[in-house]
Protein backbone atom coordinates (compact mmCIF):
# COMPACT_ATOMS: atom_id res chain seq x y z
CA UNK A 1 0.00 0.00 0.00
CA UNK A 2 1.44 3.35 -1.04
CA UNK A 3 1.51 6.43 1.18
CA UNK A 4 -1.49 8.11 -0.56
CA UNK A 5 -3.46 4.85 -0.28
CA UNK A 6 -2.55 4.57 3.39
CA UNK A 7 -3.67 8.18 3.83
CA UNK A 8 -7.08 7.37 2.35
CA UNK A 9 -7.33 4.37 4.66
CA UNK A 10 -6.48 6.52 7.69
CA UNK A 11 -9.01 9.18 6.69
CA UNK A 12 -11.66 6.51 6.30
CA UNK A 13 -10.86 4.92 9.66
CA UNK A 14 -10.55 8.21 11.56
CA UNK A 15 -13.72 9.79 10.18
CA UNK A 16 -15.68 6.59 10.72
CA UNK A 17 -14.36 6.43 14.29
CA UNK A 18 -15.37 10.03 14.89
CA UNK A 19 -18.75 9.12 13.43
CA UNK A 20 -19.10 6.27 15.90
CA UNK A 21 -18.15 8.54 18.80
CA UNK A 22 -20.69 11.18 17.77
CA UNK A 23 -23.41 8.59 17.19
CA UNK A 24 -22.82 7.17 20.67
CA UNK A 25 -22.91 10.65 22.22
CA UNK A 26 -26.15 11.37 20.37
CA UNK A 27 -27.65 8.03 21.37
CA UNK A 28 -26.83 8.70 25.02
CA UNK A 29 -28.49 12.08 24.67
CA UNK A 30 -31.62 10.49 23.18
CA UNK A 31 -31.90 7.90 25.91
CA UNK A 32 -33.12 4.34 25.75
CA UNK A 33 -35.50 3.40 22.96
CA UNK A 34 -38.59 1.45 23.93
CA UNK A 35 -41.67 0.37 22.01
CA UNK A 36 -43.48 3.38 23.42
CA UNK A 37 -40.98 6.03 22.34
CA UNK A 38 -39.43 4.52 19.19
CA UNK A 39 -41.15 6.82 16.70
CA UNK A 40 -40.37 9.89 18.79
CA UNK A 41 -36.71 8.84 18.97
CA UNK A 42 -36.50 8.22 15.23
CA UNK A 43 -37.93 11.67 14.54
CA UNK A 44 -35.53 13.19 17.10
CA UNK A 45 -32.50 11.91 15.20
CA UNK A 46 -32.57 14.79 12.72
CA UNK A 47 -32.80 17.29 15.59
CA UNK A 48 -29.83 15.88 17.51
CA UNK A 49 -26.63 17.61 16.34
CA UNK A 50 -24.33 14.78 17.47
CA UNK A 51 -26.28 12.26 15.41
CA UNK A 52 -26.35 14.45 12.30
CA UNK A 53 -22.61 15.16 12.64
CA UNK A 54 -21.94 11.45 13.21
CA UNK A 55 -23.79 10.52 10.03
CA UNK A 56 -21.87 13.18 8.12
CA UNK A 57 -18.57 11.83 9.46
CA UNK A 58 -19.58 8.36 8.33
CA UNK A 59 -20.33 9.83 4.90
CA UNK A 60 -16.83 11.31 4.66
CA UNK A 61 -15.39 7.96 5.77
CA UNK A 62 -17.41 6.16 3.09
CA UNK A 63 -16.19 8.56 0.40
CA UNK A 64 -12.56 8.04 1.46
CA UNK A 65 -13.12 4.28 1.44
CA UNK A 66 -14.62 4.39 -2.05
CA UNK A 67 -11.61 6.37 -3.25
CA UNK A 68 -9.36 3.79 -1.61
CA UNK A 69 -11.21 1.02 -3.44
CA UNK A 70 -10.37 2.67 -6.78
CA UNK A 71 -6.70 2.15 -5.98
CA UNK A 72 -6.42 -0.96 -3.80
CA UNK A 73 -7.71 -4.51 -4.06
CA UNK A 74 -10.81 -5.24 -1.99
CA UNK A 75 -8.95 -8.16 -0.41
CA UNK A 76 -6.52 -5.60 1.07
CA UNK A 77 -8.84 -2.64 1.71
CA UNK A 78 -11.61 -4.47 3.58
CA UNK A 79 -9.39 -6.23 6.14
CA UNK A 80 -7.41 -3.00 6.61
CA UNK A 81 -10.60 -1.09 7.34
CA UNK A 82 -11.24 -3.50 10.20
CA UNK A 83 -8.79 -1.36 12.19
CA UNK A 84 -11.87 0.71 13.00
CA UNK A 85 -12.63 -2.00 15.58
CA UNK A 86 -9.46 -1.00 17.41
CA UNK A 87 -10.40 2.67 17.46
CA UNK A 88 -13.93 1.82 18.60
CA UNK A 89 -12.66 -0.15 21.57
CA UNK A 90 -10.20 2.62 22.47
CA UNK A 91 -12.97 5.25 22.26
CA UNK A 92 -15.13 3.05 24.47
CA UNK A 93 -12.32 2.65 26.98
CA UNK A 94 -11.06 6.24 27.16
CA UNK A 95 -14.27 8.21 26.65
CA UNK A 96 -17.03 5.94 27.95
CA UNK A 97 -14.95 4.09 30.58
CA UNK A 98 -15.87 0.68 29.12
CA UNK A 99 -13.81 -2.27 30.29
CA UNK A 100 -11.61 -4.23 27.90
CA UNK A 101 -11.72 -7.88 28.96
CA UNK A 102 -8.76 -10.09 28.15
CA UNK A 103 -10.66 -11.91 25.40
CA UNK A 104 -11.46 -8.61 23.65
CA UNK A 105 -7.84 -7.47 23.94
CA UNK A 106 -6.65 -10.77 22.43
CA UNK A 107 -9.21 -10.43 19.65
CA UNK A 108 -7.99 -6.93 18.84
CA UNK A 109 -4.42 -8.18 18.79
CA UNK A 110 -5.42 -10.87 16.30
CA UNK A 111 -7.15 -8.28 14.12
CA UNK A 112 -4.02 -6.12 14.10
CA UNK A 113 -1.83 -9.11 13.24
CA UNK A 114 -4.25 -10.09 10.49
CA UNK A 115 -4.18 -6.62 8.96
CA UNK A 116 -0.38 -6.60 9.03
CA UNK A 117 -0.30 -9.96 7.27
CA UNK A 118 -2.87 -8.95 4.65
CA UNK A 119 -1.21 -5.62 3.85
CA UNK A 120 2.35 -6.97 3.70
CA UNK A 121 3.38 -8.49 0.43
Amino acid sequence: MTLPEFGLLLISILTSSIGQLLLKLGAVKLGKVTAGNAIEHILSIVATPELVAGLMAYGVGAIAYILLLTRVKLSVAAPSASLIYLSSVLIGYFIFQEAIPLTRAVGLGLIICGVVLVVSR
